[in-house]
C-alpha cells in the first residue's frame, strides 16, 4: 500500500530507524527488479522514474566538480535571490545551526549559490560534494529535495533511502521553490538539509514560510521601484498629448495619462511597437528606470488590431497587425494557450480551466500562471487577465485545425477536443 502522498516524508511519532530500514529495502528491491515490501510515495516514484530514464547511477561516487568561484559569483549577482538573503538568513540560518542543518539556496538550474549553518554538517556535506557551485538537479545527482522540487515545481521533503543515490541515504532534505512574484518565473530553491535522524515534518512549514516571506519582500521591492519610476513619470506624461504610459522593463505600469489605468503591458523592446489594450500599438522610448509608451501614428481607430496564429511556421508564430506588422515566435505551449483562448471567446478561461485544458487536471496553477505571465510579457494588451482572454477589440484569425500538424500532435486535452470537433 502506498504511503502518504503529502509533502512530508514522515509522520509524527514514527520510528525513524525502522522506517529508514524499510525504505532501504524498497530502494534495493526496485533497483534489482524484485517486488518491494511497500510502494514508495508517488512523488518519489515519479522522481525515480525520471532519474532512471536519465541514466543516473545509484552508486554514484563524487558528483561532477563544482563550477568555479568566479562563475558562482556571477550567478549570485544575476540572481534576484541575493536581494532577499537577509530575510532567508533571519528565518532559517540560526534554526539550521541549532538543529544540525545547513541552509542552501540554489538558482533555477539547481546550482548551489549560498550555504550556511552548522559547521559540523557543512564538513559532512563537503564529502558529498554538497558545496557552493555544485549542481544538485535530478539529472546530475538523482532524487533529492532540491532537484525534485525543481522538477515538480513544488515543496519536497526527502528522507533517507528516498534519495536515489545510496551515499545520500544518511541525509534528509526539505526544499521549496521560490518564484518571482511579478512573473511566476522559477528563481531557485531554498533547502534545509542535515543528517537523516534530524528529519522533522515541521521543517516543511518552516521552509515554506521563509520562502513566502522572501517572495513578499521581492514584491515590496518591485513596488518601491515602481514608486521611484512614478516620480520620473509625472513630468514626462504632463507633456504627452493623447494616451501615454510609463512602465518598467517588465511592462508593469507606473503611471498613465489619457486612458484607463492598467496594471501591465507587454515588456517593451527598443526594436518595435507593442500592443496596449484600449490604445493600440505604442512606440517605446527609454527613460530612466523604464519606458515611455505613446500611441503610434494613426491610432487604433485607423488601424484595427488583428491577431493571426500561424501554426504551420517553424516555430509557430503570432502575427500582430495594426499600424505596423509584428511577428512573435511562439513555443508550442504558448501556441496551444492562444488557440484555447481564441476558442473560449470573450468569457475566457481562468487558471484552473486552462490547467485542465492543458494538463488534464486543475492542479498546475503555478505553472499556468507562470506561462501566462511570460506570454503576456510578450503580447501585453492583446491578452487580458481575470479571466485570461483575448482583448475584445482584437480580430483573431485561426488556421484550419484539421490540417494543422501542431494541433494533431498536441497532448493537451483541450486542444485534442478542439481538433475532434473542428
Amino acid at each position: 500500500m502506498a504511503v502518504d502522498e503529502g509533502v512530508c516524508a514522515i509522520r509524527p511519532g514514527i520510528d525513524l530507524g525502522r522506517h529508514a530500514r524499510m525504505l532501504a529495502r524498497v530502494h534495493d528491491a526496485l533497483l534489482s527488479g524484485d517486488r518491494p515490501p511497500a510502494d514508495p510515495r508517488r512523488l518519489v516514484a515519479r522522481s525515480w522514474q525520471r532519474v532512471r530514464a536519465q541514466g543516473v547511477d545509484p552508486d554514484l561516487g563524487d558528483p561532477p566538480g563544482p563550477i568555479g568561484p568566479d562563475e558562482v559569483e556571477q550567478r549570485r549577482v544575476r540572481s534576484p535571490l541575493h536581494r532577499v538573503l537577509p530575510e532567508l538568513r533571519a528565518a532559517l540560518t540560526s534554526v539550521a545551526e541549532d538543529a544540525r542543518h545547513v541552509m542552501v539556496i540554489t538558482d533555477a538550474d539547481g546550482v548551489l549559490l549560498w550555504r550556511e549553518g552548522s559547521s559540523l554538517v557543512r564538513h559532512r556535506a563537503d564529502r558529498l560534494g554538497f558545496t557552493e557551485g555544485a549542481t544538485w538537479s535530478e539529472s546530475v545527482v538523482g532524487t533529492n529535495a532540491i532537484g525534485t522540487a525543481l522538477a515538480e515545481d513544488a515543496p519536497v521533503q526527502i528522507f533517507s533511502a528516498e534519495h536515489f543515490v545510496r551515499t545520500h541515504h544518511v541525509w534528509t532534505c526539505t526544499a521549496c521553490p521560490v518564484h518571482d512574484p511579478r512573473t511566476g518565473e522559477l528563481l531557485g530553491v531554498v533547502d534545509v538539509s542535515g543528517p537523516a535522524e534530524t528529519v522533522h515534518p515541521t521543517t516543511v512549514a518552516l521552509v515554506g514560510t521563509a520562502v513566502k516571506l522572501a517572495e513578499a519582500s521581492l514584491w515590496r521591492q518591485h513596488e518601491g521601484r515602481l514608486d521611484a519610476l512614478r516620480a520620473v513619470a509625472a513630468p514626462m506624461l504632463a507633456g504627452v498629448s493623447g494616451p501615454g504610459l510609463v512602465v518598467d522593463d517588465h511592462g508593469w505600469v507606473a503611471a498613465v495619462t489619457g486612458m484607463p489605468a492598467v496594471d501591465r503591458v507587454a515588456a517593451p523592446r527598443a526594436c518595435g511597437p507593442i500592443a496596449v489594450h484600449g490604445v493600440g500599438l505604442c512606440i517605446p522610448e527609454p527613460v530612466p528606470g523604464g519606458w515611455l509608451l505613446r500611441a503610434a501614428t494613426g491610432g487604433p481607430a485607423s488601424a484595427p488590431m488583428r491577431l493571426t496564429l500561424d501554426l504551420d511556421a517553424r516555430p509557430p508564430r503570432a502575427i500582430v497587425e495594426g499600424t505596423n506588422v509584428w511577428l512573435h515566435p511562439l513555443s508550442t505551449r504558448h501556441a496551444e494557450v492562444l488557440l484555447l483562448l481564441a476558442h473560449a471567446g470573450p468569457t475566457g478561461l481562468d487558471a484552473a480551466a486552462l490547467s485542465t485544458a492543458l494538463y488534464g487536471q486543475d492542479g498546475h496553477l503555478v505553472t499556468v500562471r507562470a506561462e501566462m505571465s511570460r506570454l503576456r510579457r510578450s503580447l501585453g494588451g492583446l491578452l487580458l487577465a481575470r479571466p485570461y482572454r483575448i482583448a475584445p477589440e482584437v480580430e483573431v484569425r485561426l488556421p484550419d485545425l484539421a490540417e494543422c500538424a501542431l494541433v494533431r500532435a498536441s497532448t493537451a486535452p483541450g486542444v485534442q477536443r478542439l481538433a475532434a470537433h473542428d
